[in-house]
């Protein structure tokens, strides 16, 4: 990993655009080889139109004076980011939510999962324009927006349910590797929901970088589609060029939002891009690629909850103080913390969640 980050180019906007070149590649390889395989023209359509309205709509983000409250406990280099139009995830989820949904209009299936992806947009601008209201760094409170994720999520699931896409061949089956299934029945609906409310969170303490959310969602959507089409009877080309099609936007954004950012996704961004592959991950049967491929995702809440956990487990009942697994939560700050670059971290995540959507390839269900 340390050679591989090596070579990868340091200054940031080289880096997305080497991201973008990567990606593009992998979507015209399956479209080349692979039949039924058309994945790449969601990817640059999203991307484009992305790119389009973030252009206008940025300095418009600017004027209505949106601008991010940075939590006073992060690190101190972070403060300068004061400021930054947030919200921008408003600008690109819509893109990605209809270039998806026209290119294969009659599949109902769309229809739900940008439901789904919406909702959870609109209770993110909701928490974001209560934060900025209120000039903090706290939203909506912390039960009120799983409440309103976990109603969405129910309504999805519901969705799902009714047109009979959750699970695979029998309803509740959940395929895992070498060919293995795992009959959970009715389980399936509580797993259904853990997967959203889990996905959504877990990409919402992602974005804490600049570029870092935006490129690992643009890295895991982009494998997902792959995987989607490399599995097998046909794929599924209808949820894999949604993928892609999420992946442009935000390979579109993150034209603004590499380092230094001009705009940040915020929750309005975040949740939505959690929830959305976590939608795929359940109409697809592909929670064990989700999974794997969102491995840096998971990474960063297992170390919020393993940090909480520890520090609760060895807190001093007179001090009030407790030790800490790391340096600061989530993972990302950890790293950043011991001395590499804000850079330098997005890069090493971008990389680790390339060779994960590789290993997932691999180890196709």
């Amino acid at each position: 990993m340390q050679t591989i980050a090596q070579l990868w180019p340091s200054d940031p906007r080289r880096s997305a655009g080497l991201l973008g070149f990567v990606l593009l590649a992998a979507c015209l390889s399956s479209d080349l080889l692979v039949p039924n395989s058309l994945i790449t023209p969601p990817l640059l359509l999203a991307a484009g139109i992305s790119v389009a309205v973030c252009r206008w709509g940025v300095p418009r983000l600017r004027v209505l004076k949106l601008g991010q409250v940075i939590r006073q406990e992060g690190p101190q280099a972070h403060h300068s980011k004061a400021g930054t139009p947030t919200m921008g995830g408003l600008l690109v989820v819509p893109v990605g939510v209809l270039v998806g949904g026209l290119i294969s209009p009659e599949d109902p299936r769309l229809l739900g999962l940008g439901a789904l992806t919406l909702a959870t947009m609109a209770i993110g601008a909701i928490d974001d324009w209560t934060s900025l209201t209120r000039r903090t760094n706290k939203g909506l409170s912390p039960r009120g927006k799983l409440l309103l994720q976990a109603a969405a999520a129910l309504l999805f699931l519901v969705w799902a349910a009714a047109g009979g896409w959750l699970g695979g061949a029998e309803a509740g089956d959940v395929a895992l590797p070498l060919g293995w299934v795992l009959p959970l029945g009715l389980l399936i609906w509580p797993l259904g929901l853990f997967v959203v409310l889990a996905e959504s969170n877990a990409t919402n303490l992602t974005d804490g970088l600049d570029g870092l959310a935006a490129g690992c969602g643009a890295i895991v959507f982009s494998g997902l589609g792959l995987q989607l089409m490399l599995r097998g009877n046909e794929g599924d080309p209808v949820l894999a060029a949604f993928c892609t099609a999420m992946a442009g936007c935000w390979l579109g954004f993150l034209a603004f939002n590499h380092n230094p950012a001009r705009v940040f996704m915020g929750d309005t961004g975040s949740l939505a891009m959690g929830a959305a592959l976590g939608g795929v991950g359940l109409l697809a049967n592909s929670l064990w690629p989700l999974l794997l491929m969102g491995g840096v995702f998971l990474a960063e809440s297992l170390s919020v909850i393993l940090q909480v956990w520890v520090f609760k487990a060895t807190k001093n009942p007179a001090t009030g103080q407790g030790r800490r697994l790391f340096r600061m939560a989530p993972l990302h700050h950890h790293f950043e913390l011991g001395g590499l670059s804000e850079v330098n971290v997005v890069h090493r995540f971008w990389l680790t969640s390339l060779l994960l959507v590789v290993l997932g390839l691999l180890l196709l269900p």
